[in-house]
């Protein structure tokens, strides 16, 4: 939306201009005015007017680098995205929240979030909300692939439920050595049909992923996202979940472990059982290491 007189006030406040008078003469005589072109551009040392038009003018714009990582929201990531490209956060948001929109794509908003897989994407500056989720969308297609689908498949699960165990998976441990270990306990349980129990999902339902410490009360909420609750997996991902936790679902440990807790000691890691009695005797270790440090919450 910008015209030269924008672009002419933006070089200026940069200090990029050492003679404005001569570059907004020569900007009208080489037709700027009519050919402004939105995007991202690269402006060197010593460029003169004429080459410096000639740039703009050409909507030549270099690509944007977009990152994203350690996302947990839908709202979280509009902002981020928002950061490095021109499309609005709250567009990008509302799109989510679309139900006809998402449609297209076989999405609706509480599976959204397992279109966004975590990296880096070279994107023009200009992209639009909607042209952005239509990339993370054929970037989504085109990691899950036959294959990635044969080994969801052999779990009973599509890319989605795979996307959502893993964003269970992700908030349950910082180690990415220990994903497939914790993946192949939530599989054991859906398998025998028990209920998953994931305490981040307890997190997510109450909207409060700092609680240290769910308690009773937490497991009494109603929501459709409470696994103590519900059986099976909750509707969607609770977060945008790593790359690395979603193969280590599609690549999940075989074992018979049914339980797990963290360690006393708080490295992160997780103390793994068979049975309910060797689970209790390990949580009871953790538990008692919470009380020592006054970890009430």
């Amino acid at each position: 939306g910008s015209e030269m007189e924008d672009v002419t006030d933006i070089l200026r406040r940069k200090g990029w201009l050492k003679d404005l008078s001569s570059f907004q003469w020569l900007a009208k005589k080489k037709n700027y005015p009519s050919h402004v072109h939105p995007g991202k551009y690269t402006i060197k040392d010593g460029m003169s007017n004429n080459a410096l038009i000639n740039r703009l003018r050409s909507g030549s714009q270099e690509p944007v680098d977009l990152i994203f990582n350690n996302i947990r929201t839908t709202q979280d990531l509009a902002g981020v995205v928002s950061q490095q490209i021109e499309a609005d956060s709250s567009a990008i948001v509302s799109l989510l929240k679309d139900e006809e929109f998402l449609r297209q794509f076989g999405m609706d908003p509480q599976t959204a979030p397992a279109m966004f897989l975590p990296n880096t994407y070279e994107l023009w500056w200009n992209t639009t909300a909607s042209e952005f989720i239509s990339r993370m969308h054929r970037e989504y297609e085109r990691f899950w692939t036959e294959a990635r689908r044969n080994q969801a498949g052999q779990i009973d699960l599509n890319p989605v439920e795979v996307t959502t165990l893993a964003s269970i998976v992700d908030e349950e441990t910082i180690h990415n050595d220990e994903m497939p270990e914790i993946a192949g306990v939530y599989i054991n349980r859906l398998e025998r049909g028990m209920r998953l129990q994931a305490d981040p999902t307890i997190k997510f339902a109450i909207g409060d992923f700092t609680v240290n410490r769910v308690l009773k009360k937490h497991l009494e909420i109603d929501s459709p996202y409470n696994t103590y609750k519900n059986a099976g997996l909750p509707p969607g991902p609770i977060s945008i979940p790593s790359i690395a936790a979603i193969k280590a679902v599609l690549n999940y440990s075989n074992h018979d472990y049914l339980y797990f807790v963290a360690k006393p000691d708080f490295s992160g890691y997780h103390n793994f059982s068979k049975t309910h009695y060797q689970h209790i005797v390990n949580a009871r270790k953790y538990q008692r290491a919470l009380n020592r440090k006054n970890i009430l919450k």
